[in-house]
C-alpha cells in the first residue's frame, strides 16, 4: 500500500471531499462519504490509507468511521438532521475551514481527484452507491483487464438483487470515472 497520509492531511481532505458532495447536490450522509473515499482511494490512489472489507452495502471502512467520530469530537464535522426519516448528513464546521486552510499543498495536490469523485458521485442515492461501489471493489479484485460481463456477474453474485444490466452499467461507469480520472489526475 502507499504511504498513507497523516491524520490532519486525512481530515482536510475529508472535510473537502464533504464540502465537494455537497456543491455536487449530495445529500453527504455517512454512506456517500464511505463510497466516495473508497473511490478516492481505490480508483484515485489517493493514499487515504484507509481498510475496506466487503460489507452488506458494498465497500465499507471501519477505521472512517472512527475517523469520521474523531472529526466530531474534533468539532470538524457535525450531524445535520434536516429530515425526518432521513438519516443525518455530515457538515463540515468552520473549524474544518481553518484546518483546510493550514494544509493548502494537500488540498491543491489531491483537489482534481476530490472533484472528480464528488462530481461523479454527488447526485448518486445510497442504491447507485452501493452497485458503483461493489463494481469498483469487483474490478480490483479481478484486476485489469477483466470483461465488463465476467465483472457484472460477479457483481450479481455479491449483491443478488441486482440485475445483470444494472451491474454491466455500474461496471461501464466505473469503468468511465476510472478513465476520465487517469486523464484528470
Amino acid at each position: 500500500m502507499m504511504e498513507r497520509l497523516d491524520r490532519f492531511q486525512r481530515a482536510a481532505i475529508l472535510t473537502e471531499l464533504m464540502e465537494q458532495l455537497r456543491a455536487a447536490g449530495s445529500w453527504c450522509g455517512e454512506t456517500h462519504v464511505q463510497k466516495a473515499v473508497y473511490f478516492l482511494q481505490e480508483a484515485l490512489k489517493v493514499p487515504l490509507g484507509y481498510r475496506y472489507i466487503f460489507y452488506k452495502y458494498g465497500p465499507y471502512s471501519f477505521d472512517l468511521t472512527e475517523d469520521l467520530t474523531a472529526l466530531r469530537a474534533d468539532y470538524l464535522i457535525e450531524w445535520n438532521h434536516r429530515s425526518p426519516g432521513y438519516g443525518p448528513s455530515l457538515i463540515p464546521t468552520p473549524w474544518s475551514d481553518q484546518l483546510r486552510q493550514r494544509y493548502p499543498k494537500t488540498l491543491e495536490k489531491y483537489r482534481p481527484a476530490i472533484q472528480s469523485v464528488a462530481q461523479a458521485l454527488g447526485r448518486k442515492d445510497v442504491k447507485e452507491l452501493e452497485k458503483l461501489a461493489t463494481a469498483l471493489y469487483v474490478t480490483r479484485q479481478a484486476g485489469a483487464p477483466s470483461d465488463v460481463d465476467s465483472r457484472a456477474r460477479r457483481l450479481c453474485e455479491l449483491k443478488p438483487h441486482v440485475s445483470l444490466e444494472e451491474a454491466q452499467a455500474a461496471v461501464d461507469e466505473v469503468d468511465q470515472i476510472c478513465q476520465r480520472a487517469t486523464v484528470t489526475h
